[in-house]
């Protein structure tokens, strides 16, 4: 019986993951970068023989650009286990100015609460002079009477 990693070290390498590939060597890459220039880092991907990366801010631009020396002296150095079926000669640097997305929670509206409702729904709305206000308290007050059980 084979180990998970061998499974999924057979299955990398087959053609049609050659997308996972270069992306596990970019990422490899990108750990060996220094922490200054790894924050701005957004993300990166190879095309015609360079490693474009992709940077989120001008200042981590200037950061890359003094150090491109060091990364490229190192890359071609080390080599890299997850870049053996990868290749790249040249790395270059751009910055996005597209915001970066959020990821939106999902809001469930109408949901019912998970704890129990202390209120009795039973309080004078009578007081209240704005009818527009007393209206909303009035219907607050049948929802209250509805959840309290």
């Amino acid at each position: 019986m084979k180990k998970a990693q061998e499974i999924i070290s057979s299955l990398q390498s087959q053609p049609q993951f050659r997308k996972l590939r270069s992306s596990r060597c970019i990422e490899k890459v990108f750990s060996m970068f220094l922490p200054t220039v790894r924050r701005f880092v957004e993300f990166g991907y190879i095309k015609n023989g360079t490693l474009f990366v992709v940077l989120n801010h001008g200042a981590g631009k200037q950061e890359f650009d003094n150090s491109i020396k060091m990364i490229k002296d190192v890359l071609k150095s080390v080599s890299i286990e997850e870049c053996s079926d990868v290749h790249f000669s040249d790395i270059k640097a751009f910055v996005t100015h597209k915001p970066r997305r959020r990821r939106k929670e999902a809001i469930q509206t109408g949901t019912i609460p998970m704890y129990e409702e202390r209120s009795k729904g039973e309080f004078d709305t009578t007081i209240i002079h704005d009818e527009e206000l007393r209206a909303v308290a009035e219907e607050i007050k049948e929802i209250i009477k509805r959840h309290a059980k």
